[in-house]
């Protein structure tokens, strides 16, 4: 018979972490699942809270909700029925997967047929939301990486771009401004971040209020974040957005978001595969979801004091697939 075991963890950040929707975040909050059976046992980690509000008792909750099932061996396919989309069932989810690759010996690039080994991938490394001199500040600091993801959503937006511009003249930018435009702003914005070489605005608007996507041109390519939960999002996107940012703790796991992406591509999106804050336990099946994405965004560990000891290796904004004693 199975064990399921599940606990709270809080990882430290270097410093605050700001982003307009949420509270400010003083350490990465996760959750770890593990299910053993017959001496082997497989790991799965989620964030506890993110842009659904799914704080930390709805997590465990739904944890409890699902261990009688578990134990008596519901598998992947099961726990679609199970739990809803969310942070929880993508703790389980990717557990499933790790204890299946270790009893059978597979990684789980192979179990889920995948055509080949997953790859170093470059990471955006993000800015979190702060005044134009202290964005600024940290842009110089990690001007030698390639690719700088700025958080947004207050006034004085283009500032801080303009600011981390000049501190950052070589690195390539991408935006996501957590719902936190209006329609005049993105109407305002559009051109001037164009000028500043901005390549991808990440969800300007809450889920809903997004039409304008659909009336105006978009100079600048559209990503749909809180917009993209689950493949039953994806026809409301259509003509609204270019790309759609999977995540592990949005779909419910690597089964739905491997999923979602094969659709999202045959509908025509390209794909970002996200994070929210968390250790190198959550971010190994993100990587192997990530192979092939237009942007990459697995920085949660880079955000952190200290990682786990059998931790992914990042060498500056590379990426490098997890060791099996990891994950999968």
């Amino acid at each position: 018979m199975r064990k399921v075991s599940f606990r709270a963890e809080q990882w430290p950040l270097h410093e605050p972490f700001i982003i307009a929707s949420l509270p400010v975040m003083h350490f990465g909050e996760v959750v770890v699942v593990e299910i053993s059976e017959n001496g082997v046992c497989g790991r799965g980690e989620c964030e506890h809270t993110n842009v659904y509000d799914v704080g930390y008792a709805d997590v465990m909750a739904q944890l409890e909700s699902v261990r009688s099932a578990l134990e008596q061996g519901a598998d992947r396919t099961a726990l679609q029925q199970l739990l809803p989309p969310g942070s929880a069932r993508n703790a389980v989810d990717c557990a499933l997967w790790d204890l299946q690759a270790r009893q059978s010996q597979q990684p789980v690039w192979q179990l889920a047929g995948l055509e080949a080994a997953p790859q170093p991938l470059t990471t955006v490394f993000t800015l979190s939301l702060h005044t134009p001199q202290h964005m600024a500040a940290v842009a110089a600091a990690n001007a030698h990486r390639p690719l700088l993801k700025l958080k947004l959503g207050q006034p004085g937006d283009v500032e801080r771009v303009a600011a981390v511009r000049a501190a950052a003249p070589g690195c390539r930018l991408v935006i996501d401004a957590n719902m936190g435009w209006s329609a005049a702003q993105y109407l305002a914005y559009q051109p001037q971040l164009a000028a500043l070489g901005v390549e991808m605005i990440e969800q300007p608007f809450a889920p809903g209020e997004d039409q304008l996507l659909a009336e105006v041109e978009r100079l600048i390519p559209v990503t749909a974040d809180e917009s993209c939960q689950d493949r039953r999002d994806l026809a409301g996107l259509v003509g609204r957005y270019d790309l759609v940012n999977i995540k592990l703790d949005k779909a419910g796991g690597l089964t739905e978001a491997l999923a979602l992406a094969r659709q999202a591509r045959a509908q025509g999106f390209d794909i970002m595969v996200g994070c929210n804050v968390g250790t190198s336990l959550a971010m190994a099946p993100a990587l192997l979801l990530a192979q092939g994405a237009r942007y990459v965004d697995i920085d949660g560990p880079l955000l952190l004091s200290e990682d786990r000891p059998d931790a992914m290796r990042y060498q500056d904004s590379q990426a490098y697939p997890a060791d099996r004693a990891l994950w999968g």
